[in-house]
């Protein structure tokens, strides 16, 4: 199972000379999809320019497993989710809408950042609540098969 997130469309201009989307654009999708579990989290594009704290991504690992191509529509999921007190790890996976193949995965492990200062700080408390109420509420949604980031979080 996963937690249906985005659903994006390969643009032509995402093509390489191989006839599928270059590898840029798969980590992209995966970005704009993630981005709106940052918004949930109040930790993205409006936590950035408000409060001043969002997270980096700092390590990520990648499948290519099946091309897309122009015109393809992809559904981009949340396949897993966990944090402690500085750091997120999640893992997105990107279905084909039409042919329900998987296309690739996308484990990623985010520190949060205080922007005024450039320095990984801890959540603040009402973040930690979200991310752990949203884990508590979709848990028995997670299939993240093998993960290989896990291991960064400090718990």
């Amino acid at each position: 199972m996963s937690i249906y997130l985005k659903t994006g469309r390969v643009k032509s201009e995402w093509t390489d000379y191989n006839g599928h989307m270059n590898l840029a654009y798969y980590i992209h999708l995966f970005d704009l999809a993630w981005e709106t579990m940052l918004q949930r989290f109040n930790m993205g594009e409006d936590s950035a320019k408000g409060e001043k704290r969002t997270t980096f991504a700092v390590e990520s690992h990648t499948t290519y497993n099946q091309e897309v191509k122009v015109g393809e529509e992809v559904d981009m999921n949340l396949i897993f989710l966990d944090h402690d007190k500085k750091r997120v790890v999640y893992k997105l996976e990107m279905i084909n809408k039409e042919k329900k193949y998987l296309a690739a995965t996308s484990e990623v492990l985010s520190v949060y950042v205080d922007l005024k200062i450039r320095k990984v700080v801890e959540f603040e408390q009402n973040k930690i609540l979200l991310i752990k109420d949203f884990i508590d509420a979709n848990n028995s949604e997670f299939n993240p098969g093998s993960l290989t980031l896990i291991s960064k979080l400090k718990k």
